[in-house]
């Protein structure tokens, strides 16, 4: 949307060009959706294809350069979750069990990597309230005739020793190494860690935000609901994620490589360069 933007705009300066980029992102990340994972790759996206922009002589050049770098951006957001999945399936092995929470396409993707590479699991899905994400994660699961199984949320601990390890997507990695996603994760990681079950993440690296909460209430409240429901009394609304910090998780895969939380500053800080 954003390359449809850059590629339609008709003012003829650059500055404005920029200050209504900027505008329709803040419009983008007040939609109806969690904006985790909209500002951090809003704010990448922004920087990675105005960083020319200073070297071109006239309008019409500068909108060229940013329209090239978007879609150079997009095709390398595209070809992030092959990158991911080819990692991430490495450590699927035959016979292992795996617990995922909510809906990640990363985790699907990857997970239907694994089946098509011959190698014989079962996932077990929660049912990731209140939305029922895990529902459609596990309907997708079964569609690809992927072993798989349904529980409620209240089973993680149950579950949790029967099983090889925990794979999760997420919303956001913020600079301490831990990760915002959907409401129930930080139980997930807790109950993991405590029985000594590895933890693993798959993220893209457009979700790196730069954000370094200490404990629950720092995270920004678009993180945690609805534009509509932000008017409101937040105090009787349900959090739609929660953050886990970095000394829960056990491994990051991403398309930049295989991460401990500890390494995702540094790449931070190349990132937003």
């Amino acid at each position: 949307m954003s390359c449809q933007f850059c590629q339609s705009y008709r003012a003829g300066t650059v500055q404005g060009l920029v200050e209504d980029l900027k505008r329709g992102m803040e419009i983008t990340k007040n939609t109806n959706y969690p904006s985790a994972a909209i500002t951090s790759s809003c704010e990448l996206f922004r920087r990675f294809i105005t960083l020319s922009i200073n070297d071109s002589n006239t309008f019409a050049q500068c909108q060229n350069v940013m329209l090239d770098r978007g879609n150079l951006f997009l095709n390398k957001l595209n070809a992030s979750r092959d990158k991911i999945k080819k990692l991430a399936s490495q450590f699927i092995i035959d016979g292992c069990r795996i617990l995922t929470h909510s809906r990640s396409r990363v985790v699907l993707h990857t997970l239907i990597e694994a089946a098509q590479q011959n190698k014989y699991f079962e996932v077990f899905v929660t049912m990731s309230a209140p939305d029922d994400s895990g529902e459609r994660m596990y309907n997708d699961l079964r569609e690809h005739k992927i072993q798989c199984t349904l529980i409620t949320d209240a089973a993680i601990g149950y579950i949790m020793e029967s099983i090889d390890f925990v794979m999760v997507g997420a919303e956001a990695v913020v600079e301490s190494g831990g990760i915002v996603n959907k409401i129930g994760s930080y139980t997930m990681a807790l109950s993991a860690k405590a029985m000594n079950k590895p933890f693993y993440v798959l993220t893209e690296s457009v979700k790196f935000s730069r954000l370094f909460p200490l404990n629950q209430g720092d995270l920004p409240d678009e993180y945690k609901y609805l534009s509509v429901k932000r008017s409101g009394d937040l105090s009787k609304e349900h959090p739609l994620v929660d953050y886990t910090p970095p000394s829960y998780i056990t491994l990051l895969f991403t398309d930049l490589g295989i991460l401990t939380p500890s390494a995702v500053s540094d790449e931070l800080i190349r990132l937003y360069l």
